[in-house]
């Protein structure tokens, strides 16, 4: 898909700006295990976002015909604002090329979702991730998801208070913030189509 936006963005240039594409790929034993999970992000210009979300909506059903969608949010806070994340879960990454040759030949997909989308968009990203051994991937028992549950904001924000004095936890960060590169918290909204809420 990414070789796809590429040459669609070429030809709409002269039409539009052009979104960044930008992608990263896990790397590691992992990435032989078979199932990954994609994750998208959307910086839609400003202006534009209510009429992304709107087209997203009415013709999400082209994309999920060809693969599985995880969950779509808005994000409300957590960075740049007007972001969208989206994550899709792949068997394999030849089930991924696959699914890339499939909507590079769907006309419907590419003119009612893909093309109007582009013009809307100013930067993509887009990572392959893996679930770690001990997690797994289920729906959580109320209709509010994020990749860690909460039930609301400020249960997160007394979760994380609660998790900073306990001395295991204070323990464990001590030993792991030297693995860690990078991280970023998001506040996600879901969409009405999310299978996760």
């Amino acid at each position: 898909m990414l070789a796809l936006r590429r040459s669609l963005t070429k030809a709409l240039a002269a039409r539009t700006q052009a979104p960044q594409v930008c992608s990263s790929f896990a790397t590691g034993p992992r990435q032989y295990d078979g199932t990954f999970y994609e994750f998208h992000t959307y910086y839609v210009k400003p202006s534009k976002m209510n009429e992304f979300l709107e087209n997203v909506k009415k013709n999400i059903h082209l994309r999920t015909a060809h693969s599985e969608l995880v969950g779509f949010w808005t994000v409300e806070f957590g960075g740049r604002m007007n972001k969208v994340f989206h994550v899709w879960k792949y068997d394999n990454f030849a089930h991924r090329t696959e699914v890339q040759k499939a909507l590079a030949k769907d006309k419907e997909w590419r003119e009612q979702f893909l093309i109007p989308n582009l013009a809307l968009i100013d930067k993509e990203e887009s990572e392959i991730t893996y679930l770690v051994p001990w997690c797994k991937l289920e729906k959580p028992p109320k209709e509010v998801h994020v990749l860690w549950w909460n039930e609301s904001a400020d249960s997160r924000a007394a979760g994380r208070h609660q998790s900073h004095e306990d001395p295991r936890v204070v323990a464990a960060v001590r030993e792991s913030v030297n693995f860690l590169g990078s991280q970023q918290n998001m506040l996600l909204i879901p969409m009405s189509f999310s299978p996760l809420k």
